[in-house]
């Protein structure tokens, strides 16, 4: 690896340990930041401790020795937490003083929530507490950074469940499913068409196309939509570990096998069972499947008795059908029965008429994801998105745009803001060494450079390629590499 290579890397890897810092620095603040405290303790140092420590974190913060003004405290101030010592009387350390007023405040103001403090570290006691109410407990002497965290995660989550609507369109697994372009508009007429029926799917396109969220949109859709969507990579499963995570098995059944286990096919009975990266296991593998799909029943491991399942199959693969077709690789007769229909899901590349729709998408979601006002497009920064490739395709825009969001001053985003992943480098500079429009020639020489910077590891060449070390080696074997 080239002096130039490891800077960039250790710069890439530099910005990730940022970006997954600030994020939790931010949520951490954020949840604070607009939040009214009170704190009952009969301990004055207590008091004045927690005062100086939330006063800067927090809009207010009220303290009180006396818990016999609770009641009136609650009738003067919108209050979003309480914190709330167990014992008030020197004599009495039995927590039965902080669960009588943890009963009085939940009573007055059922929303609010509670974090008992105790000295004594009582679990029984804390469960209590947590059965009658609270929200939390911390012991004394806490770690600062501990009680701001515990929190700052009760807000959070008080937040998420007064908008739940909002909290699920923060979650970038929802979002991707989005396109005006010609092609896009073909696949949704065709999940529309396709979702009411029991017809299984075979679902095609590179890694970060989406084809996980074409999958939950057809379940969705289905007359399955209130049954279980279950989601498996089966392209991540052992040879051992294949048929005990399918097929589930019975305990002493093998040697970690301590109780019953049911498998995925029994959970997703009577919903949807979608089986992502199919196009990796084995032919051994292949037959195991075949038979559960035939005859629609499944065995445990170490059962004889078979058990019948009902189940819509979805299934997704980044290989091209060409390659499927190869009976070397994969059964045909696997194939007809998983693929009634099948959805070729391209590209970004191929959808470019799409890419500043999901910018657009991207940016909204995540600046409200991060509390930041809204953000807009420089006229050259969105040139830069349109004339780049995209190898992760959607999910590598959602980062783009994730990271730009998080790092970003101002509110109009430039070309510098948009950092590209290393790996573009790669595919220009294999393109150029090519000197050839043979996709081939350009993905053997791709490969090859990857696994000659990566110093010949596998693991670490098939992770910055988007590809599993299965079908990494299956690459090598193509191209006799």
């Amino acid at each position: 690896m080239s002096a130039f290579d490891t800077v960039v890397f250790f710069c890439y890897f530099l910005i990730n340990t940022c970006v997954r810092y600030l994020n939790n620095v931010l949520t951490l603040s954020m949840s604070l930041r607009k939040a009214s405290i009170l704190v009952i303790d009969d301990d004055v140092d207590v008091l004045t401790a927690v005062r100086l420590l939330l006063k800067t974190e927090v809009q207010e913060v009220y303290t009180e020795k006396n818990p016999i003004l609770i009641p009136s405290l609650l009738a003067a101030h919108e209050f979003d937490l309480v914190l709330l010592d167990m014992n008030f009387t020197a004599s009495i350390n039995t927590g039965n003083e902080g669960l009588f007023w943890l009963n009085k405040i939940k009573e007055t103001k059922p929303d609010i929530s509670v974090i008992m403090i105790t000295a004594y570290g009582d679990i029984d006691l804390a469960v209590r507490s947590l059965k009658e109410g609270a929200s939390d407990f911390i012991v004394k002497p806490w770690h600062n950074e501990k009680l701001l965290s515990t929190i700052a995660d009760i807000l959070k989550k008080k937040l998420q469940s007064a908008y739940p609507a909002t909290a699920e369109k923060n979650d970038p697994s929802q979002t991707g499913l989005l396109g005006t372009s010609e092609v896009m508009q073909d696949i949704f007429s065709k999940i529309d068409k396709i979702a009411p029926t029991d017809a299984n799917i075979l679902i095609l396109g590179e890694n970060g196309t989406g084809k996980d969220l074409i999958a939950k949109a057809i379940h969705d859709k289905s007359l399955r939509s209130k049954q279980p969507f279950v989601k498996v990579d089966v392209g991540a499963l052992t040879e051992t570990l294949f048929e005990s995570e399918l097929f589930g098995h019975k305990k002493g059944a093998f040697t970690d096998a301590r109780e019953d286990r049911v498998g995925r096919f029994e959970s997703a009975s009577g919903g949807s069972l979608f089986l992502d990266e199919i196009g990796n296991i084995s032919l051994q593998q292949q037959a195991k499947l075949l038979t559960a799909l035939q005859n629609r029943q499944i065995q445990r491991l170490g059962s004889n008795q078979p058990v019948s399942v009902d189940l819509r199959l979805i299934c997704a693969t980044n290989l091209p059908i060409s390659e499927l077709a190869n009976e070397n690789r994969f059964r045909k007769d696997l194939i007809y029965r998983i693929n009634t229909v099948e959805i070729i899901l391209p590209p970004l590349r191929k959808r470019k008429d799409d890419i500043i729709l999901l910018t657009r998408h991207f940016a909204n979601l995540y600046a409200v994801k991060y509390f930041k006002p809204g953000f807009s497009f420089s006229e050259a920064a969105l040139q830069k998105l349109s004339q780049y490739q995209f190898p992760g395709n959607v999910r590598e825009l959602q980062y783009i745009i994730e990271r730009a969001i998080i790092m970003s001053d101002g509110s109009i985003l430039e070309p510098d803001d948009l950092i590209f992943s290393p790996i573009e480098t790669i595919y220009q500079a294999a393109a150029e060494d090519a000197r050839d429009t043979n996709l081939s020639n350009l993905e053997k020489n791709t490969i090859l450079k990857v696994i000659e910077k990566n110093n010949g590891n596998i693991t670490k060449a098939a992770k910055e390629l988007g590809l599993t070390r299965t079908a990494l080696y299956r690459r090598l074997s193509k191209y006799e590499i």
